[in-house]
């Protein structure tokens, strides 16, 4: 039987994530590659990586209280916005602070976008299988994006230079406007008084054990990030080998994202969460061990599949458990303390692989992901009124 046909609406909404996520993306690796060849020090460069980071720190719930107030249109409009505030600045005159100003614009505005549009796929989505599918096919974008965009970027720098790099960065918020410009404007029920903080939201059990999980996981595919390029390194592995490897390990993701969007009605979110935290957490314990490029690209393709199947079951779970007129401020909420833990987690994984072994972090986080499977709701838990 055929999957049902993707809607009109939500196909739109994924491809201007695609587009804001490109946008993002285009703008880091052009930045990235134009500090190294104009000599600056690699300090610099984590400093702007940090800087992409930080948007969406000081964005995040801010983009959920004005998605549960506005909806989609006047938040993603706010997010294109930056996009392009970022994108011309460093399209303009590229130094320092321009890249600094893009770094925090594109990265603050594909927050902001991702919150409005995970929230409104949410509300186009009914009960069970069709949320689990909703987000699988909302988690492709910026795996379609990561793809595609870097060696577009870099074909653009190779033969036209930076400027044209920058110009297609610019021209992405403007293709997510062209998309969702005639897309409905469902306002949110009116409020008779201003929402709680979403910190309250914490006070929920079923919330707090499903962002501890969240967490878990997502530090999981930072710990794989790092531990792939050390490992392969200290082996004595070609950059090309590397890469082979990371995208074994990206491939895997997207592929298990479809394949959910077939299977979604089959699916429960807890048991096939609770199936990739533990896959997850053996593919991480024998990761270092495996020989060769070969072993590593199977090992990684494994970790994709576990951890690129969690998202959709995250956010299908957090829309169930969530107050309807909330959501936003959910997401937001989950948004603010990944990236949160993005910016410290690195850290101590690095210091692991430098002072322990190369493995060291995966072995952590698969610990880390054993001891948060008990965290999983289970199957029968209360949801929250939709």
């Amino acid at each position: 039987m055929a999957p049902p046909r993707l809607p009109q609406s939500l196909a739109a909404l994924v491809a201007a994530l695609v587009c804001m996520h490109a946008n993002m993306a285009a703008t880091r690796v052009a930045a990235t590659l134009w500090l190294l060849q104009n000599g600056y020090a690699e300090i610099w460069v984590g400093a702007l990586l940090g800087l992409f980071g930080l948007g969406p720190l000081l964005l995040a719930l801010w983009a959920g209280r004005q998605a549960d107030r506005h909806g989609l249109q006047r938040p993603l409009r706010v997010a294109m916005g930056l996009g392009v505030l970022g994108a011309a600045a460093a399209w303009i005159h590229p130094n320092l602070a321009s890249l600094a100003v893009a770094a925090l614009a594109c990265g603050g505005g594909l927050a902001v976008a991702i919150v409005a549009i995970q929230r409104e796929a949410g509300h186009l989505a009914g009960e069970g299988g069709d949320l689990r599918r909703v987000f699988s096919w909302v988690a492709l974008g910026p795996g379609l994006s990561n793809a595609a965009v870097p060696p577009l970027v870099g074909l653009l720098i190779d033969h036209a230079g930076y400027g044209w790099a920058f110009a297609l960065a610019l021209a992405m918020p403007v293709w997510a406007w062209l998309l969702t410009r005639n897309l409905p404007t469902r306002a949110p029920a009116a409020a008779s008084e201003p929402p709680p903080p979403a910190w309250s939201l914490l006070r929920s059990p079923l919330l707090r054990r499903l962002l501890l999980v969240n967490l878990a996981l997502s530090s999981c595919w930072d710990a794989h990030s790092l531990v792939a390029p050390v490992l392969g390194h200290a082996r004595g592995y070609s950059a090309a080998a590397i890469g082979l490897i990371l995208g074994s390990f990206a491939v895997a993701a997207t592929l298990v994202r479809l394949v959910i969007a077939r299977w979604a009605e089959r699916l429960s979110e807890r048991v096939a969460l609770r199936a990739a935290m533990l896959v997850a957490a053996a593919g991480a314990l024998a990761y270092a061990a495996l020989p060769g490029v070969a072993g590593l690209a199977a090992g990684a393709a494994v970790l994709g599949l576990a951890l690129g199947s969690v998202q959709p079951m995250i956010l299908s779970l957090l829309h169930q458990v969530t107050p309807a007129a909330r959501h936003g401020q959910a997401l937001g909420l989950r948004m603010l303390m990944v990236n949160a833990t993005t910016l410290f987690m690195p850290l101590l994984f690095g210091w692991l692989a430098a002072q322990v072994a190369p493995g060291a972090p995966l072995w952590l986080m698969a610990l880390v992901v054993l001891a948060g499977r008990t965290m999983v709701p289970h199957e029968h838990a209360p949801s929250a009124t939709r």
